[in-house]
């Protein structure tokens, strides 16, 4: 079987419901099949990384405590299911003052792979939007595109061509794991 050094997730859309900017962690809620998801894809990969822009701090819509509290319940999400999350790294430039941090920017992927020694070549991205693809293509990963959250609008998108679409973080990993 062959396995991703990484799969890189994105957050919101891919991972959760997205209703906007979360701004609270009473607002931050796992769709009913992550986790079921999450271990399927444990099977062919060696860790998980979530890579997210944020915004919403920039724009003033989330406190940077408020984000620190939804990702400390992301990473205990995954210790406590035994699932290996490395890090979850994450951008909050305005799109309008853009580091290369900001997807499609590649910088949070080189970071992530500099700090623990991950293949980008032999890693996948999964996300929902066309921001999640580019950025996979700049580090020539593979690509899947979720058809949830912002993916069904990123799929009619002349500018992008993932390796992979699937409805949701549950088909891809049922598919991923009959293929890989």
């Amino acid at each position: 079987m062959i396995k991703y050094d990484t799969i890189f997730l994105d957050r919101d859309g891919t991972l959760n419901h997205d209703p906007g900017y979360i701004a609270s962690i009473n607002d931050f809620q796992f769709f009913d099949y992550t986790l079921l998801a999450l271990k399927k894809l444990k099977n062919i990969c060696n860790n998980f990384c979530i890579i997210s822009n944020q915004s919403g701090v920039a724009r003033g819509l989330i406190r940077i405590d408020d984000l620190s509290e939804i990702h400390s319940y992301i990473l205990s999400f995954f210790h406590d299911n035994n699932l290996n999350l490395i890090g979850i790294y994450f951008c909050t430039d305005h799109p309008n003052n853009v580091s290369i941090n900001r997807k499609p920017g590649d910088g949070m992927f080189l970071k992530a792979s500099e700090d623990h020694n991950i293949t980008l070549k032999s890693s996948l991205m999964i996300g929902d939007s066309v921001c999640d693809v580019k950025a996979a293509q700049k580090c020539n990963m593979e690509s899947m595109l979720v058809l949830t959250g912002n993916g069904k609008k990123a799929k009619k998108s002349p500018n992008i061509s993932p390796t992979f679409i699937e409805k949701n973080l549950l088909t891809a990993s049922i598919f991923l794991s009959d293929t890989k």
